[in-house]
């Protein structure tokens, strides 16, 4: 991979297309901001529809031999990038540090952590996997679906590649990548610990562009049989609605507005505890955060006074810095939008708990304060995805209208319970119209199919659960033996 450093800013000037570091086409780039800093860390350049064509027809060639492979001589092949991975860990989370602004304890355990374990169980997973059944007289077999485009975000960008690049490479699956264009240095660093890795040509290509031009290449291209987008749900209907004329399949991971319902009985200090850390996670830039917070009428000012102290505990900071626990947002677009939501909501008559839209005490930096308001289910900021380091609080009278404000939302990808009961709050759990709900703040499970319902989009990630999204289904007729 050729670059070039310039002032502490490294110039990416290649696209990875058919086994080779191939020059882009053209002279214009994308500039991806150090989020704490504001400065330029780093440039790539934007692809055109023409080099999105040429990797899909790369990844189109190579797709008969990498199928023609064994599993296990694929899976040899994830197991290099594992260990790629590994070995520039400190990199990779510096990296993704810096473009995103989690902080870098985090982001080395949560950013770079999580894709190691999901590389490694895609291999795993394969391995395991039972790829022939006999049904009848019919041998019913699981192929891979062919070429696939992969489309990701930028808020937890290489585990967000990794679930998609991972388990479609193991299924036999060839790929064409188009990283987020404003969090794009972590997937530059894994096409060359894949390259490094020796891949047959075509297997693995990566295009940066943006979504409007790379992105509705691979959405369109009859040479491409599967799309698997993660962003908002504004660009997954796009997606989806390129992707209807050559009727290929397509997976979305899309926009949440995750309820964390806490029951009377619930123990009100580890819920708000909870509720906090999985709101702010990543300066909640978290699609499945949970950003609601429902709480008993009777039991208000008690949460009240519990987030305010809980709130408190969250120092900004920039994010190379090791006490820091909340970073910056990844923008200056992503800044004024959430300080814009906040300020909406003031504006229709939410209470101010903690924080706000004062500017933090830092000299440069897309910082904004963690934010609690008690708002009501009518407002702005109870129904839209603010992606921002601010939970909403909103009150019930019984469990019933707790359910229905739960519910009342064209979102249904997470969401957690909070109860004394394990079994009351597994049957509050049964009520939410929601992918993934954890009791009493149980931790997050790798190998558990993640996604949503509703708008919150359609297929599933993790484990065995997202391996299959790129297997087809083909059954084979036997001629029934003669019983004559």
């Amino acid at each position: 991979m050729l670059t070039t450093n310039k002032n502490d800013m490294t110039i990416y000037t290649q696209h990875y297309i058919n086994g080779v570091w191939q020059t882009a086409t053209s002279q214009a780039f994308f500039e991806v901001h150090d989020a704490s800093t504001e400065e330029v860390m780093a440039t790539v350049p934007q692809g055109t529809a023409d080099e999105a064509g040429q990797a899909v027809l790369a990844a189109r060639a190579a797709f008969p031999a990498w199928f023609g492979l064994t599993v296990e001589e694929r899976c040899q092949y994830i197991d290099k990038i594992v260990a790629g991975l590994k070995a520039r860990t400190d990199e990779m989370a510096t990296a993704i540090a810096r473009e995103v602004g989690m902080p870098i304890k985090l982001a080395k355990m949560v950013q770079v952590g999580g894709p190691v374990f999901n590389w490694g169980n895609a291999a795993k997973v394969a391995r395991a996997f039972s790829y022939e059944e006999k049904v009848g007289h019919s041998l019913v077999v699981r192929e891979p679906i062919g070429v696939v485009g992969c489309i990701t975000p930028w808020n937890f960008p290489l585990n967000q590649i990794t679930l998609k690049v991972a388990p479609a490479l193991a299924a036999g699956c060839t790929v064409v990548l188009k990283p987020s264009e404003i969090a794009p240095v972590n997937a530059m660093i894994l096409a060359d610990i894949i390259h490094a890795a020796g891949l047959p040509a075509g297997v693995f290509n990566l295009v940066n562009g943006a979504g409007p031009v790379v992105g509705e290449v691979l959405a369109s291209h009859p040479e491409v049989d599967m799309v698997s987008f993660t962003g908002s749900t504004r660009a997954g209907r796009r997606v989806a609605a390129l992707a209807a004329d050559t009727v290929k399949r397509v997976t979305l991971e899309l926009g949440g507005k995750s309820a964390s319902v806490v029951l009377p009985d619930a123990d009100m200090a580890a819920a708000v505890k909870g509720t906090l850390a999985a709101c702010f996670l990543n300066s909640g830039q978290t699609c499945s955060a949970h950003t609601r917070m429902l709480v008993p009428e009777s039991r208000y000012e008690e949460v009240k006074s519990l987030l305010q102290a809980g709130i408190a505990k969250y120092p900004l900071g920039p994010s190379l810095a090791e006490d820091s626990r909340l970073g910056p947002l990844i923008t200056a677009n992503q800044r004024e939008r959430v300080l814009g939501f906040i300020q909406q909501g003031l504006n229709e008559g939410a209470e101010l708990i903690a924080g706000g839209t004062d500017k933090p005490a830092f000299a440069s930096g897309y910082f904004v304060q963690p934010t609690a308001l008690l708002v009501k289910p009518t407002h702005t900021l109870a129904k839209e995805e603010i992606f921002g380091p601010v939970l909403v609080v909103l009150t019930y009278k019984d469990e019933d209208e707790a359910a229905r404000i739960a519910n009342d939302t064209i979102y249904g990808l997470g969401g957690g319970v909070w109860s004394g009961s394990d079994e009351r709050a597994m049957a509050f759990a049964r009520r939410m119209r929601t992918g993934q709900v954890d009791i009493n703040g149980a931790p997050f499970n790798g190998n558990a199919p993640f996604g949503g319902y509703k708008q919150s989009g359609n297929g599933r990630e993790n484990g065995k659960y997202g391996f299959e999204e790129f297997l087809e289904f083909k059954a084979i007729q036997l001629k029934p033996a003669d019983k004559s």
